[in-house]
């Protein structure tokens, strides 16, 4: 997963996942606009095993992320913006600092499909897990990325146990995905959603605090 080479950065022309719009519009007699990009919907769920009490979740590489933390060690490398093409990145800082800690999740781009089956979908191909969609839980939905994209997300539940998993999970190579999947117990739960050394979304920190007020107060008593 963190045997990153050859980078290099290069303009964006055209994309299956991101469409760049500007909006002109006038606001309370002002004349505004703001620059903002078409992106899927997607969906994401919050794994629990019950067999062994602990959070499934996975993780992965995350391009996006690691160019961030590039450009704080090498701010020159997007000043070339405008040119046809980037300098490849000498030396570049560890990939590990592009790796984040996520919930199972996925965009939403079969129409043919409902959420709840993308969803399903999802979980068994990043976790192993099979589960139908009458065992999902529909906790909320959100906007994500409010100033750039302004999808909606739609945060599921699902309870698991070992005897549903069918296969390792990890994604699907043929479509460029290396997932690893990482189990948090649910005792450490609290203190690795707030632990800044573990890279995580707002979706982890959320859907644990959910679980936590929602669901751990009906959980067995030890």
């Amino acid at each position: 997963m963190e045997a990153i080479e050859e980078l290099a950065v290069q303009p964006c022309t055209s994309s299956l996942y991101l469409r760049p719009f500007r909006l002109s519009y006038r606001q309370n007699g002002t004349k505004k606009f703001w620059d903002f990009m078409r992106t899927h919907d997607s969906v994401s769920i919050l794994i629990f095993n019950t067999s062994r009490q602990c959070f499934v979740v996975v993780k992965q590489f995350r391009p996006a992320v690691y160019m961030c933390e590039v450009e704080r060690d090498h701010p020159q490398v997007f000043q070339n913006q405008n040119k046809e093409s980037f300098a490849s990145l000498e030396n570049p800082i560890p990939a590990v600092v592009g790796v984040t800690y996520e919930l199972c999740a996925g965009i939403v781009d079969k129409p043919g499909l409902s959420l709840e089956e993308i969803a399903c979908e999802e979980v068994l191909e990043e976790c192993g897990y099979r589960v139908s969609t009458a065992e999902l839980r529909r906790i909320t939905s959100y906007r994500s990325g409010v100033g750039l994209t302004g999808s909606r997300q739609t945060l599921f539940y699902a309870e698991v146990n070992d005897q549903m998993r069918t296969s390792g999970g990890g994604g699907q190579p043929e479509e460029g995905e290396l997932i690893e999947v990482v189990e948090i117990p649910l005792e450490e739960s609290m203190k690795f959603a707030y632990d800044e050394t573990f890279p995580k979304t707002m979706g982890v920190i959320f859907s644990f605090m959910w679980f936590h007020n929602n669901i751990a107060p009906k959980l067995p008593k030890k």
